[in-house]
C-alpha cells in the first residue's frame, strides 16, 4: 500500500514537472517574439568601432571614421571674410542650379552661410541642423534680412525630420563626415527628396593632400560613393570647379 502511494506520487510528481517544463518553454518562446516586435530595426551592423583620429569619435562607417561635429563655438570661421575666396561658395550657388520654384533644404545649416545665398533665389528653403545655437543665430539673420521663406528644423542624430517628398534639392557641405548615423540620415534625406531630387554632397578633397583641412573632415569621392550607393544614391555629376571641395551630385538609384 505504501508502495503503491509512492509510485503515484513520484508519478504525478513527474507529471508535475513536465508541465512546469511545458510552461516555461511557452513563456520563453512568447517573450522571445515579442521581444523581437518590440525591437526597433537598427543599422548597427554597418557601423565598427575603434581608437582612430584623435577628431573622430571612434566610429567607423565603411572604412571612415566618422568626425567630430563641430560646435556653435566655431561659428565665426563658418563666417570668415576668406571664406569665399577659399571656397568660391558663389560657384558653388551657380552649380545647384536653383529655380525660383524649388524648394531646397540645407542640412547642417551651420551659422546659415549657404541658406541667405539661396534663400533669395528659390521659393523655400529648410535651415536643418542639431544644434539650437545655431538655428538662433539663422534666425537672427533671417530677421535682419527680412527674409521669410526659410523653416527652420532642429534635427536629430537619425533624422533631419524634413518632411517626406518634400524637397527638389539638398545641400550639405562640409557636414555629411560629422554624421554620428550617417546611414540612418541618408534614407531620411531620400524619403524628403521629390521624384528627380538630387543631393549635392559638398566635401574636401580626401585626394588632394593640399587642401588645408584635417584628415578626418575630408572625403575621397570614392568612399562618398560607397556609402551613397549603400543608401541607395547613384553619383550622376562630380562638379570640379571648386578650390578645395568636391561638388557632387547624387540621385535616387531607380
Amino acid at each position: 500500500m505504501q508502495r503503491t502511494y509512492i509510485v503515484r506520487l513520484l508519478f504525478m510528481k513527474k507529471k508535475l514537472m513536465h508541465f512546469i517544463l511545458k510552461i516555461t518553454f511557452y513563456i520563453l518562446i512568447v517573450t522571445s517574439v515579442v521581444t523581437c516586435k518590440a525591437q526597433p530595426k537598427t543599422t548597427d551592423a554597418v557601423y565598427t568601432y575603434k581608437v582612430g583620429d584623435r577628431n573622430g569619435i571612434g566610429k567607423w562607417f565603411l572604412g571612415r571614421e566618422i568626425a567630430h561635429v563641430m560646435g556653435y563655438q566655431a561659428m565665426d570661421w563658418l563666417d570668415r571674410d576668406s571664406r569665399e575666396a577659399e571656397e568660391n561658395t558663389s560657384r558653388l550657388i551657380k552649380n545647384m542650379d536653383l529655380e525660383s520654384e524649388d524648394i531646397v533644404a540645407d542640412i547642417g545649416a551651420g551659422s546659415g552661410y549657404h541658406v541667405l545665398k539661396m534663400a533669395p533665389k528659390v521659393k523655400q528653403v529648410y535651415a536643418v541642423d542639431i544644434q539650437d545655437e545655431m538655428l538662433n543665430a539663422i534666425q537672427v539673420k533671417l530677421d535682419n534680412e527680412h527674409l521669410t521663406n526659410v523653416q527652420l528644423i532642429h534635427s536629430i542624430e537619425e533624422s533631419t525630420k524634413l518632411p517626406v517628398n518634400s524637397v527638389d534639392k539638398v545641400l550639405m557641405v562640409d557636414v555629411y563626415h560629422e554624421f554620428k548615423f550617417p546611414l540612418e540620415m541618408l534614407a531620411s534625406i531620400k524619403k524628403a527628396l521629390k521624384p528627380g531630387g538630387e543631393v549635392y554632397l559638398i566635401e574636401y578633397r580626401g585626394e588632394d593632400p593640399k587642401v588645408p583641412i584635417k584628415e578626418v573632415h575630408k572625403m575621397t569621392e570614392q568612399q562618398a560613393k560607397k556609402e551613397m550607393r549603400l543608401a541607395g544614391f547613384k553619383l550622376k555629376k562630380n562638379i570640379d570647379n571648386l578650390p578645395w571641395q568636391h561638388c557632387m551630385i547624387f540621385g535616387i538609384d531607380i
